[in-house]
């Protein structure tokens, strides 16, 4: 039985925030597998240093935000100084996960007219050891460019320069035209797939979309998954391409993506 089960559409992680099992149980299976995916993205940076990364997903309601708050947390816990953003300003969580307040965030920096930026009014403490958060700010009226604008990019640059890794949970590839646009711009990205829900038209078109934005897709992170045995509740594959690879349900992993 898959954990974090959640009914497909709808708002929960939203109004709820994620379910942060590397906190509250940091020694299960689950936790292992988000342990795994830290380790193999780090195996993509042999040649590349991976300083700014995201997550995404093809549709809303994949999971991404869920598996972006947990492998953040797994790279504090690795002593990496973390900053995770919520640069999803249509569906925002990380106000909820963290359960903080969300009258200031990544909008309150991107609508400013201040020439010089202070971390320490817009970044909150998450609770957990080296992880710092920044929520996305009340939602604007115009998110794509926002997410998309030169101030956004700049803001990147800086506060890549006070940790050691950025992470950022993106809005999905296929609901809006600024996640690909910022990814490009970024060290690599992870896209989220959700197993019984995301079609496999959803994750061609979406890998499409972030290879002509010559996007470096590190991998992909299957959620979701049954297990017969372990009930481990993700899964993870690494690979590129353009179709959908092949489950292993008894391990919870998916295949490389087959061209």
């Amino acid at each position: 039985m898959a954990l974090f089960r959640r009914k497909r559409g709808t708002t929960e992680t939203m109004k709820k925030g994620a379910k942060l099992i590397t906190v509250a149980n940091p020694q299960s299976p689950v936790s292992e597998q988000f342990r795994t995916v830290r380790t193999n993205i780090n195996f993509m940076a042999v040649d590349h240093d991976i300083k700014t990364m995201a997550f995404t997903s093809a549709n809303i309601s994949e999971g991404k935000s869920t598996v972006t708050a947990n492998v953040a947390i797994t790279y504090a816990q690795s002593g990496l100084k973390t900053l995770l953003i919520d640069g999803d300003l249509r569906r925002p969580t990380l106000h909820s996960t963290f359960n903080v307040r969300n009258n200031r965030g990544l909008t309150t920096v991107l609508t400013s007219e201040a020439k010089e930026i202070n971390l320490e009014d817009v970044v909150e403490e998450s609770g957990v050891e080296n992880l710092s958060i920044l929520t996305s700010g009340p939602i604007p009226p115009n998110p794509a460019e926002l997410i998309g604008s030169h101030r956004m990019r700049t803001f990147i640059d800086l506060v890549k320069a006070h940790y050691d890794l950025v992470i950022i949970d993106l809005a999905p590839v296929l609901e809006v035209s600024d996640t690909q646009e910022l990814a490009s711009h970024l060290d690599g990205i992870v896209l989220v797939v959700r197993q019984g829900k995301t079609q496999k038209p959803a994750i061609k078109r979406a890998v499409d979309m972030l290879t002509f934005a010559k996007v470096r897709i590190l991998g992909y992170v299957m959620n979701d998954v049954s297990s017969e045995n372990a009930g481990y509740g993700y899964g993870y594959g690494y690979g590129y391409g353009y179709g959908y690879g092949e489950t292993n349900k008894k391990k919870g992993f998916l295949s490389r993506f087959k061209k």
